[in-house]
């Protein structure tokens, strides 16, 4: 059986339909599925190597998505693991301490639960159980014609107060397999997983994400700082790095 999967990175906009410009006409990303909550809409991009991107657009008057993009605006808002047994990894969370938050087992198809942020470094932690079924699916806004082949989505670079506190989250509640880095940073990766996690340990950092890391072989126009659409960092690194 597989084990836990890091499944894909999600961001938050005001409109999902601001995300393919960049997501497919800059970052050459493959339009995936979507569809519509009764608090939120989501759409997914997919690029090479497997690395998956969510936008989270809000829905209604009132909800978590419109209580983030008002205190943050739009950047990254959480991070989705898939698990073989929502009752287990959410076991081995309270066994560290954590609180669990937002169970929901209703849908066969898709259980899920969440680390809340102030417990999980400065990042939502979605925990899923998905058995591939559920409600029909529908396609994300189309992206410009002729778009440029896709970049890899390499993961996410956090930062992180304790080193102990990583290894704490992403080791024994979410089974990753780490190695240390030159910098001293720790790289998770998953063996079902096309992305990685890149922990930078400053115990004055603010904690969080920092970038999302990409790869490619040809010339992509992103600013250096926050993205002025999606909110998040792109950070690109060599396939040596990778």
């Amino acid at each position: 059986m597989p084990g836990t999967r890091f499944d894909h990175i999600a961001i938050g906009l005001q409109l999902i339909a601001d995300a393919p410009a960049t997501l497919v006409g800059v970052l050459g990303g493959q339009p995936d599925k979507g569809m519509n909550r009764p608090a939120f809409t989501w759409a997914t991009w997919r690029f090479a190597g497997g690395g998956v991107v969510e936008i989270l657009e809000p829905a209604g008057r009132d909800g978590f998505m419109h209580r983030f993009l008002a205190s943050r605006g739009p950047g990254i808002h959480h991070v989705t693991f898939t698990v073989p047994s929502l009752a287990a990894a959410c076991a081995r969370a309270r066994a560290q301490g954590y609180q669990i938050v937002g169970f929901d087992d209703s849908d066969p198809g898709w259980k899920e639960a969440f680390l809340h942020p102030k417990q999980a470094q400065g990042i939502v932690v979605q925990l899923a159980e998905s058995s591939g079924d559920g409600e029909p699916r529908r396609p994300p806004p189309p992206g410009p014609p002729d778009p440029p082949p896709p970049v890899t989505l390499v993961g996410l670079r956090l930062a992180a107060r304790s080193r102990e506190g990583a290894r704490r989250q992403w080791e024994r509640v979410l089974e990753g397999t780490a190695s240390e880095g030159a910098g001293g940073e720790l790289i998770y990766r998953w063996p079902d997983s096309p992305m990685r996690l890149v922990v930078e340990i400053d115990d004055a950092a603010a904690e969080g994400p920092v970038a999302i890391e990409i790869a490619s072989d040809r010339a992509v126009a992103l600013p250096d700082g926050p993205h002025p659409v999606l909110g998040a960092v792109f950070r690109r690194v060599t396939p040596g790095d990778a």
